[in-house]
């Protein structure tokens, strides 16, 4: 029998939610070092991921959704990124008003070490992450 808090969950509830978050923070952690190693800031290889992802052509308005962030602050991080030789900028030929953004060569090859990388430690964190959701299922099964 599980021992609940004040707040009428139980203290396994909180482990299994805090083992979870631990998990991601560590994945995290790991994305963020290797970016940096090739240069790349953790927000930079996050809009090169979704790019080159992304089914239609990939706008501004685009990168703001899947990274969580402004509008404006979207437009200043491609322009930064441009301005980087990561991405290029093109004009929609069905609307003018709309930018397409493509990745550069070199932008691609970042990309391609950076995705094979987070695949192999996504393999080998795949087990202790199984383990955290299935402890987080649990918990909302007993919830």
């Amino acid at each position: 029998m599980s021992e609940e808090t004040a707040s009428g969950l139980s203290r396994e509830a909180y482990a299994a939610i805090a083992a979870f978050r631990l998990e991601l923070r560590r994945f995290l952690a790991f994305s963020e070092a290797a970016a940096g190693k090739v240069g790349l800031r953790a927000q930079q290889h996050q809009a090169l991921l979704a790019i080159a992802g992304c089914e239609g052509p990939p706008t501004i308005g685009f990168i703001a959704e899947q990274l969580l962030i402004a509008p404006h602050t979207a437009t200043e991080l491609v322009s930064r990124m441009i301005d980087a030789g990561l991405l290029e900028k093109t004009t929609s030929p069905e609307d003018r008003r709309r930018s397409a953004l493509t990745l550069t060569p070199r932008a691609a090859d970042l990309l391609q070490q950076l995705t094979a990388v987070h695949l192999k430690e996504l393999r080998t964190l795949e087990p202790t992450l199984a383990r955290a959701l299935t402890r987080l299922h649990r918990q909302g099964a007993d919830a």
